[in-house]
């Protein structure tokens, strides 16, 4: 898969998160990993009020796909690394990162 149809997959995911539909979103995960993928990390849990996606990258055989989401909850910096599964690119984990201005 070539970086931009990475990008292009990445920005239909987080379109998901902002739209609510984690019905659509838990679907690019890697099934075994759920819900443990969830545990200690803070996502997106309702509207998002706004998001910027900061980065997507390749990192050897993974693909790494970084947003701030700015919620209810506060700004949200999450970290997706994505895993070539049977072919189809899969979330096989999450973390968050520090956002910059944030006191957390």
């Amino acid at each position: 898969m070539s970086a931009e149809d990475f990008r292009a997959l990445y920005e239909r995911h987080v379109g998901c998160v902002v739209r609510g539909d984690m019905k659509a979103a838990l679907a690019d995960m890697v099934p075994e990993n759920l819900p443990a993928v969830f545990e200690g990390v803070t996502v997106p849990r309702g509207a998002v009020n706004g998001y910027e996606i900061k980065a997507v990258r390749a990192e050897g055989d993974e693909q790494i796909g970084e947003t701030v989401y700015d919620t209810a909850q506060g700004m949200i910096g999450l970290r997706s690394i994505w895993e070539l599964r049977d072919g189809v690119w899969k979330a096989a984990a999450l973390e968050n990162f520090p956002v910059p201005g944030d006191p957390a």
